[in-house]
This record gives structure tokens, sequence and C-alpha cells, in this order.
């Protein structure tokens, strides 16, 4: 039985601490209410064991959760229960200096997670069996999403994944909420508002196909806003 989702999030959040208080309680806030954490934890999203690149990862809170919740499961479940998705490799990039300093204090005690300052729609992409786009791509213009993508696709093996979350630019004002959201979470890292870019839902999966991912949406419970979690896999 998979631990419960607020000892996961006590876990996980816990590494941070020693990258001070911000990062901590950014890091709690985050990984108890963010409906996404829970999500990555269904059946079947996530291999049993793979190598992770999280393009846009922050802080590394995808790595800490997934390795927290594999702790947890070692110590408390039944050996007997499927244990969550454990991470064989992990390589964040982020734009944002400041939080992959603190992502690298965090996770110092595990040398196969790597994060690295950069621009992932420059940066070289490390070979992967899940590729991680959260709340990413809106930041980027239209033509540099596209062509992320398609590099991504080039990347992907057969059985590769590709996990994107973006917003429904059609579902009116939850978008809005959601454009609203992510800016004043920019001003607060970065002390500057982003230009967004962003498209409806079919838009999106259109792309995806054009690109030669299929694709499907999963339910995100309690998200709210516009955000959609997409599972996209080759063609």
């Amino acid at each position: 039985m998979t631990p419960a989702i607020p000892q996961i999030a006590t876990e996980a959040a816990a590494a941070y601490r020693r990258a001070g208080p911000w990062a901590y309680r950014f890091a709690l806030g985050k990984l108890s209410g963010d409906p996404l954490f829970a999500a990555l934890l269904a059946p079947g999203l996530l291999p049993a064991r793979a190598r992770y690149l999280d393009l846009g990862c922050g802080q590394g809170l995808l790595a800490a959760w997934l390795l927290a919740a594999a702790r947890l499961h070692a110590r408390r479940s039944p050996a007997a229960d499927a244990p969550p998705p454990a991470i064989a490799r992990y390589h964040g990039i982020e734009l944002l200096d400041a939080a992959v300093r603190r992502g690298r204090i965090a996770l110092a005690d595990h040398p196969f997670v790597t994060l690295e300052s950069g621009d992932a729609t420059a940066a070289p992409l490390p070979a992967a069996d899940v590729v991680c786009l959260i709340d990413v791509l809106h930041y980027i213009p239209a033509a540099s999403q596209e062509a992320l993508l398609a590099r991504i696709r080039s990347g992907l093996a057969g059985d590769g994944r590709l996990l994107l979350r973006v917003g429904d630019a059609a579902a009116g004002l939850p978008y809005r909420l959601s454009r609203w959201t992510d800016s004043l979470v920019v001003l607060a890292h970065s002390g500057r508002l982003p230009r967004l870019h962003g498209r409806p839902l079919a838009d999106w999966l259109a792309l995806l196909r054009q690109l030669g991912y299929r694709s499907e949406t999963r339910p995100m419970g309690g998200a709210g806003f516009a955000n959609v979690l997409i599972l996209a896999e080759p063609d």
C-alpha cells in the first residue's frame, strides 16, 4: 500500500530544511497542496524504475517526492506490496540558478540526482525513459514549444514517455486564474512577470499527434484551475 500523501509530502520536504526556510516552506506547501504529486503514483503512469529528465525542474521536487515515497514504502509497507516508481537516474534542467542551488543542497545525498542550470530549449537533453514538462511549456513561445517537443520525440525510445501538465486556454475563467497564479509564482521566484503562451487543450493534443506522439489525458483530482495532465508516448 502506498504511504499516505501527507506522510510523503512531509518526508520529501524535510530534505529542504538544510536549503533554508524558504526552500522548505515552498517544498512543503507545493508537495502537500498540488494534486500532481499524488497523481504520479497512480498505477501505470510511470515505469517501475526509470531514468528521468525533468525540464523546468525547479528545486527538484519531483525527485524528492519519488525518493520519499520509496523510503516510506520500504520502511512501512509489507514486501509483497508493489513499490512506488523508483529513480534509476534523475537529471533536472532549470533556468533559475537559485532554485538549482536549493535543490542541490537538499538532494546532495543522492549521487544519481543531477540538477543543472540551463535553458531547456537549448541545453543538450540526456537520454531518459521519462521526460517531464510540468507547468513549463506556457512559459515558452509557440515555435520553441514545438521545437522542444520535436527534439524530445526524436530522443525517446519506443517505450519512453513524456509527461506534461498544461493549461487549457479554452477553459475561460479557470484558465485565467491559472495564468495569474503562474505569473505570481514566477514573480516571487525571479522578481519579473513572465509572458505566457498558452493553447487550448485540443491544440496541445493536435500538436502532439503532429509530432508523432499518441497521448491521453489523466484526471488531476482537486487541481482546480484549468490544468490537464497528459501522458504522451511515441506513436
